[in-house]
């Protein structure tokens, strides 16, 4: 039986900016390596907020950003999140970079805000006067 996870061998990252993934000795390795230290929450629609725990959901939202609304700071950004991805950059510079992005085209999320609205999501507790899904 395989105890690697499926991203521990050698594989390509799906999208338009497919780049070769690292190696880590297990799964568990992995996600402590790309996991933030404590999250992004960032505003997709009106009554819409993702969380964005990993480098990994950092990337991914980067590159389904709208291309004609990319720019320098995306630019940054992205790259900030692939040279952490590749160990040549600390992992706390993708957090920040990617929370400039977020603060410059003004989706970053006050996050003790969002945690209670998730939470009250979460409980059931007036779930169609939250917009919770």
């Amino acid at each position: 039986m395989n105890r690697l996870g499926p991203d521990s061998t050698f594989a390509m990252v799906a999208g338009r900016n497919a780049r070769p993934k690292r190696w880590f000795a297990n799964w568990e390795e992995r996600m402590d390596a790309e996991d933030f230290g404590s999250p992004i929450f960032v505003k997709r629609a009106a009554y819409i907020v993702q969380e964005i725990a990993s480098l990994a959901d950092a990337i991914d939202f980067l590159s389904d950003w709208p291309e004609d609304q990319r720019d320098l700071i995306h630019q940054t950004a992205l790259q900030a999140c692939y040279d952490a991805e590749d160990g040549h950059k600390q992992l706390s510079a993708a957090h920040h970079a990617f929370i400039d992005f977020a603060r410059q085209v003004a989706i970053l999320e006050d996050p003790i805000s969002a945690m209670q609205w998730i939470a009250a999501c979460k409980s059931g507790a007036r779930r169609d006067r939250l917009g919770c899904s």
